[in-house]
């Protein structure tokens, strides 16, 4: 099996080694490197050539934030997870829309937290559906009526299966209830999402499902 390599971030020393002793000790998860500002990280990355960065959003030299979208940015880019102190504001949506693939608190358990980071590495955000409807319904920036005319002209290049798997997406649906819903196999699920990304020119499902909830259409299905 090979283990996830997992880049730390955050300018706190012990919340830094208290990460690396939490996550270190699995089997499936390596540390390859720890940071103490954003503005390492880009460095960091190419020496390392991590599959996850975890990272803190408060740092004193550049945020996580930033440093999430300079990453994301990159071809081939790791996937990003951000530490908060917080459930939902404006902050953790602008990371998700930037690419990150979700969030986890800094007092989750750290079961969880390396869950997480496996999830992200498999290609899951860590967010449940309920979590995401939150944070989109935070949205900081144009008012609803741009981004929503915005984001109808974007998913308008989907052909009627694609647009399927976007709501599906949108939901919080996994790969197998979206193939249960839809009647096809989880490979023809990932394809979709998969041509999804692709034609939207989109980093992850959180982004998916951004875009499908500025667009107006999980209230359309049924899901406001």
């Amino acid at each position: 099996m090979t283990a996830i390599r997992l880049l730390l971030v955050d300018d706190d020393p012990l919340v830094r080694r208290g990460l690396s002793l939490m996550l270190g000790g699995a089997e499936d998860i390596e540390i390859v490197g720890e940071g103490a500002d954003g503005d390492e990280v880009e460095a960091l990355v190419d020496r390392t050539r991590p599959d996850v960065v975890l990272m803190d959003i408060r740092m004193p030299t550049l945020d996580g934030l930033s440093a999430a979208e300079r990453l994301r940015a990159r071809p081939d880019a790791p996937e990003v997870v951000v530490l908060t102190t917080f459930h939902a504001d404006d902050q953790v949506l602008r990371a998700l829309r930037a690419g990150a693939a979700g969030f986890v608190l800094k007092d989750t358990a750290p079961a969880e937290i390396a869950e997480a980071v496996r999830r992200v590495a498999a290609g899951d955000p860590v967010l449940s559906p309920a979590v995401t409807r939150q944070l989109m319904a935070h949205a900081a920036g144009p008012g609803p009526e741009t981004r929503r005319a915005t984001a109808r002209s974007r998913v308008a290049a989907l052909n009627d299966r694609e647009r399927e798997v976007a709501v599906a997406v949108g939901r919080g649906a996994s790969n197998a209830e979206i193939a249960a819903e839809l009647f096809m196999s989880v490979a023809t699920v990932k394809t979709h999402v998969s041509r999804v990304l692709a034609k939207l020119g989109l980093n992850n499902r959180v982004q998916i499902a951004l875009l499908t909830y500025d667009a107006g259409l999980l209230e359309e299905d049924g899901h406001p």
